[in-house]
């Protein structure tokens, strides 16, 4: 990043800290946080950013780096004065187990407190169901952390990525209701809690991708924001004061039932803007419509299936984002999802384009950018998930009682 960039962008933080010993653990999220967005920090950048006294921010940092949560870069040299020494986050700090339940394919996987996964493993599914999921973590597990080479002890929470009421919509992408109706009384969190040794957090699977985003992602100085992920539902996040705004039912941003007008097969987001709408389409040229589904598929061969679908997508993502932007004044749009890059870049290009023809009195056009996370969002989002419970500050809940 840019030096006078990377100057405006700490500069412009928002979140400030404070000298009282009381609420020094705030005062390290804030530094974690502020790490997290710009990659490095030092000492001098740390003061500059929050206010703190320089004495202050030598001690967080001190007690960051005893804690193993930082570690050291090498010196910056060249500049008057003493050399100074960035420190980034130690990716060794933490391990998690991720869990993705979807609804194309079941992932599990370790990732570290850099958002990296260090193993993992993934098993296709034309739809889940518990038994199944049950059936897959108790067969991965171990092989899963042996290829970390971690212990059930070494990890330090787990979290579960997943579309709720997965016995909904079970028509728009075929899979059977009896089966899937066995989620409605299947407590996820309970029944894994039998079978761990770590608390589990359990979260929708859009938005723990919209927090891998936030988390992983470059998003710095970004503070209000829409994601979209292309799943095979569209769902997505918000986020509000630099942070995942989730609702009271961890639903917001579930933005597949919004209604967009004057669109040719079905009123709702999802009816358009949604891999099974893809699925649909290529199976009737006699491809395998789950191939989509797979990293190293070359989607050139689905033309010009693919491209009439991103035309159909991004007519009612473009309805669908003036409807947000007037209720709240975002200023970006970030669009993800489990595609390849290259159709990822025609995405935010046409989508960009249907804004461009769109009636946008009373709203701003926003920025529109394309997500970094990919086809791993959701599991990433898992670790990003447990990361902001316990090691960032939420603006949106700061002052809530």
């Amino acid at each position: 990043m840019d030096q006078e960039i990377r100057e405006e962008l700490l500069r412009a933080n928002t979140k400030k800290g404070t000298n009282q010993v009381a609420v020094r653990s705030y005062n390290e999220k804030l530094f974690l946080q502020l790490i997290r967005e710009h990659g490095t920090l030092t000492k001098a950048e740390a003061t500059r950013a929050t206010g703190l006294s320089a004495n202050a921010s030598s001690v967080i940092f001190r007690s960051l780096e005893n804690d193993g949560l930082l570690i050291r870069d090498a010196p910056i040299r060249g500049r008057i004065g003493q050399p100074s020494t960035p420190l980034r986050i130690n990716p060794e700090a933490h391990h998690y187990v991720c869990l993705k339940i979807g609804r194309r394919s079941l992932e599990l996987a370790v990732v570290n407190f850099a958002g990296q996964i260090v193993s993992s493993q993934r098993m296709a599914s034309p739809f889940p169901t518990p038994k199944a999921t049950l059936e897959f973590f108790g067969s991965e597990l171990n092989r899963v952390l042996r290829s970390a080479k971690k212990s059930r002890k070494a990890i330090s929470g787990m979290a579960i990525a997943m579309p709720f009421e997965l016995w909904s919509w079970t028509a728009e992408f075929g899979a059977p209701p009896k089966e899937m109706e066995a989620w409605r009384e299947f407590d996820t969190a309970d029944e894994f809690r039998k079978i761990v040794p770590w608390d589990v957090l359990v979260e929708n699977d859009a938005t723990s991708a919209c927090r891998a985003e936030l988390v992983f992602g470059s998003q710095a100085g970004k503070q209000d924001w829409i994601y979209f992920y292309i799943g095979t539902f569209i769902g997505g996040g918000i986020v509000l004061n630099g942070s995942v705004y989730p609702g009271r039912r961890g639903n917001a941003g579930g933005f597949g039932p919004m209604r967009v007008p004057d669109q040719e097969g079905g009123n709702r987001l999802v009816d358009h803007a949604s891999l099974v709408i893809l699925e649909k389409s290529i199976a009737t040229a006699g491809f395998d419509p789950f191939s989509i589904y797979e990293a190293d598929t070359d989607w050139g061969q689905f033309e010009p299936h693919v491209e009439n679908w991103i035309l159909r997508a991004c007519r009612s993502l473009a309805d669908a984002t003036v409807s947000s932007l007037s209720i709240l004044d975002f200023d970006s749009v970030v669009i993800d999802g489990a595609m390849p890059e290259s159709v990822k870049e025609r995405f935010v290009a046409e989508l960009k384009s249907q804004l461009r023809q769109t009636d946008l009195q009373g709203v701003v056009m926003p920025n529109i950018e394309a997500g970094q996370m990919g086809r791993r969002a959701g599991i990433i989002g898992g670790a990003a998930a447990l990361i902001s419970a316990n090691y960032m500050i939420d603006q949106n809940t700061l002052y809530r009682d």
